[in-house]
């Protein structure tokens, strides 16, 4: 792969992420003719995979399109699949694909409740912020952000770019350590490539880190100063709000030259959940601490006798905009688990529709 989503040259699979968990799961599969690979790259049902011989360009089997995506288990960028290599070609067809360490998902966008997974086997997620001004940093999407990362099982850490125009970044990393207790908070400038020292000891060898973050903040342009050239071509950013053009259509998994595995992803518009209201903990730890104190256990903190949190924003202790937050979020949440209820009630409802048709054709047939 080396700082390429293509390569025809063999890789030694511990280079890229490959552990004893994943070689236990894929030798109890025990598919013949198999070979284990890593998709590095994905767009709609097109796949490439890294095996041990090489890229080869991969689809999924027909029978089991279907069922993977009922069952959760569609391949993303980082999965590691299990494929059947065609005899002559660098073609191959995906058979299975192995259990997760870690997802990090979103509600796809549209109106359907339906999963979508950004990138799979993630070590770290850096969700990264620009300080050039306008729509780029804002502590609401970064708290979202957050929660899906909790919500992954990856680490979360803070990487907020373009340090070098920003006269105040003290300020900003302080706002970003409020609202994010315990999370690493790296400002860097993938222009100056300054500060990204920080962000090696997450990238060492076999690491895999995922770039989240919206359209303009420079993730590309980071990934670029990582690789130490231009590889990733950096949109322009609009001067009316900040935005970049981004130039990053699907995710992809690269090598980089010191180590380490990153995935890039396209800028998000749309940024929903999906996570359960467990996942609030990590990005709301402080609004959850008042809350334990308050005098009655399912306190709403409107206002009742006894109430902890309210008492921490009258005392400034707690910002308000993060209560307003946590209850959003939290909303958003509980409403996503019911569409997602009700979607997979309908799912089993048409899976059986047609045995329960073929049944009362079976009982008409012997009543005649």
């Amino acid at each position: 792969m080396n700082d390429q989503p293509t390569d025809s040259r063999p890789q030694d699979l511990r280079v890229l992420g490959w552990s004893p968990f994943f070689k236990e799961h894929f030798q109890q599969l025990n598919i013949p003719d198999t070979v284990p690979a890593r998709v590095i790259s994905e767009s709609k049902d097109l796949f490439q995979v890294q095996s041990a011989g090489g890229v080869l360009a991969a689809a999924i089997a027909g029978r089991m399109r279907h069922r993977l995506k009922a069952e959760g288990l569609y391949p993303a960028a980082g999965d590691w699949v299990a494929v059947k290599p065609l005899a002559g070609e660098k073609k191959a067809v995906i058979q299975a694909v192995l259990p997760r360490k870690s997802k990090f998902s979103r509600k796809a966008a549209g109106e359907r409740t339906v999963e979508q997974i950004v990138a799979a086997n993630v070590d770290t997620v850096f969700i990264v912020s620009g300080l050039d001004g306008g729509r780029s940093f804002n502590l609401r999407r970064i708290e979202r952000y957050l929660t899906l990362a909790w919500s992954s099982g990856a680490a979360p850490v803070m990487v907020l770019n373009k340090a070098d125009v920003c006269p105040g970044v003290e300020n900003f990393i302080l706002k970003v350590k409020a609202i994010a207790p315990g999370v690493p908070v790296h400002a860097v400038s993938a222009r100056e490539r300054a500060g990204l020292e920080a962000l090696a000891p997450y990238l060492t060898e076999g690491s895999t880190v995922a770039f989240l973050g919206s359209s303009g903040v420079g993730k590309s342009a980071l990934i670029n100063a990582m690789l130490g050239h231009e590889r990733q071509q950096t949109g322009a950013v609009r001067s009316d709000d900040r935005l970049g053009r981004h130039t990053t259509t699907m995710r992809q998994l690269l090598l980089l030259p010191a180590g380490g595995i990153v995935i890039d992803t396209p800028g998000m518009r749309e940024i929903q959940m999906w996570a359960g209201e467990d996942d609030l903990h990590g990005t709301f730890s402080d609004v959850e601490m008042y809350a334990r104190e308050c005098r009655y256990a399912d306190c709403g903190h409107d206002g009742e006798p006894g109430c902890a949190v309210r008492a921490a924003i009258d005392q400034g202790e707690l910002d308000p905009a993060r209560l307003a937050s946590y209850r959003k979020l939290g909303n958003e949440i509980h409403y996503l688990a019911a569409r997602e209820a009700q979607s997979a009630r309908c799912y089993e409802k048409e899976k059986w529709r047609p045995i329960a048709k073929l049944v009362k054709e079976i009982n008409r047939s012997r009543l005649e």
